[in-house]
């Protein structure tokens, strides 16, 4: 039987199903500095995000780096592996790899990129090697299998219940959500278009310690049904439904590595609405924001920078 279903209603009925004994938080997370940061050609072909903004200030990219590696690290540990020629979004290792912890195994899974910028990610010895002779996963390299597969980017995950929401787009296939499904052991996949000129779910979903959803709804095409299959799983005050500006500026992206707190960039907390802000602090969840607007430069944000490691 598939893992992966598009009726958005059959979706919410097997996640209801799926009920947490509690979160599940990453025990670390890895970032890659932005040393070969710069305005990439191939990933503005459908990285709407990225602007008109083609200049990249190196130097004010790799501060704000260091002060997320600062930030995050007041929670979890975390390293940073340096940034290679030639890979311009590298900065953004959560596309290209991804763990999973589950009976079976300890595995890295790398993703299979649409974009031959990218794909150069995937052959980094040194993080492999810290992944397989360090920590002793196991490695699943999804670009044997059919399908675009750009793991947490395209594949929005709730780790305690074992499911999922892929978003459908030019990165991710059907084919593709299968195998991440499999790969991370999802008990249940939800695979539904994002709205034409978004490029990753991530942008437009979170999903926050098994009990919270923040959700971009102009980010996906079945917008009202998603949110109704939301409020069906985390509880209608457990949806924060962004608008417009507060999707704009990467609310959406937004991670909780820990209970208390949801992170996000410095510009994506200044939008939040007071009402959003409430909502979120009425779940439990503390906002912290954290500069990234030269980073955000290159089209993505905070979320995008984090690999956790589980």
């Amino acid at each position: 039987m598939s893992r992966v279903v598009e009726d958005i209603a059959g979706w919410a009925q097997q996640a209801r199903q799926a009920s947490p004994a509690r979160p599940a938080y990453p025990r670390g997370a890895f970032l890659v500095s932005p040393d070969a940061l710069r305005w990439c050609e191939d990933s503005a072909s459908d990285n709407a995000y990225m602007g008109s903004a083609t200049q990249i200030d190196a130097g004010r990219a790799l501060a704000q780096h260091r002060a997320l590696h600062r930030a995050l690290s007041e929670e979890l540990p975390v390293v940073t592996f340096p940034g290679l020629p030639g890979q311009p979004d590298g900065v953004f290792p959560n596309n290209v790899f991804a763990t999973a912890c589950d009976s079976r195994s300890a595995r890295l899974l790398i993703g299979r990129m649409r974009h031959p910028a990218r794909q150069a990610e995937a052959e980094r010895e040194d993080i492999r090697a810290f992944f397989r002779d360090v920590l002793g996963y196991a490695e699943l390299d999804l670009r044997h299998l059919p399908g675009l597969s750009e793991l947490t980017g395209t594949l929005v995950i709730d780790r305690g219940r074992g499911i999922g929401i892929a978003g459908l787009s030019p990165r991710c296939d059907r084919e593709g959500a299968e195998a991440m499904a499999e790969g991370f052991g999802l008990s249940a996949c939800l695979a539904t278009p994002v709205s034409d000129g978004e490029y990753h779910a991530n942008v437009v979903l979170a999903l926050l310690g098994s009990r919270a959803a923040v959700v971009a709804g102009q980010g996906w095409h079945h917008a009202a049904d998603l949110a109704g299959a939301l409020a069906k799983v985390y509880g209608s005050r457990a949806v924060v439904e962004l608008d417009r500006r507060e999707h704009q500026a990467f609310a959406g992206n937004c991670i909780a590595l820990r209970d208390g707190r949801v992170w996000m960039s410095e510009r994506a907390a200044d939008s939040l609405s007071p009402r959003s802000r409430s909502r979120l602090q009425g779940l439990g969840f503390a906002v912290r924001g954290v500069a990234l607007d030269e980073i955000e430069k290159a089209g993505g944000s905070l979320r995008c920078c984090v690999a956790e490691i589980f």
